[in-house]
């Protein structure tokens, strides 16, 4: 039966109980404070979010983070967890560009005889 009082409500519902695989916030102060951007997947360019990362919280999934554009120089690998500065993350310096995912598997268990 339609109902339409709960047009959208519904979906939006089942989206918040339904966990993202990959989900990562970026900060642009320190201890997760200031202008933040939240991503759930690749993002080319951050640039145009803010212009310094001194802070990031990886909810789910692994990241590879880089300093510069075009997915170029010092490389950063993030798993879930709360980096309250970019010292935390081995990182030389505020500026990270781009972000991916890193896909993985899960394997099962397989014994050999």
């Amino acid at each position: 039966m339609y109902e339409p009082h709960l047009k959208g409500k519904v979906g939006a519902s089942r989206q918040k109980r339904r966990k993202k695989l990959f989900q990562i916030i970026i900060y642009e102060d320190r201890g997760f404070q200031g202008h933040s951007y939240e991503c759930s997947g690749d993002c080319p360019n951050l640039q145009p979010c803010f212009s310094r990362c001194n802070s990031i919280r990886v909810d789910s999934g692994c990241w590879m983070l880089y300093e510069r554009p075009n997915y170029q120089g010092h490389q950063y690998f993030l798993r879930r967890g709360d980096y309250p500065d970019y010292q935390q993350w081995m990182g030389l310096n505020d500026s990270v560009r781009p972000c991916h995912t890193i896909p993985y598997v899960i394997l099962s268990s397989t014994r050999l005889m």
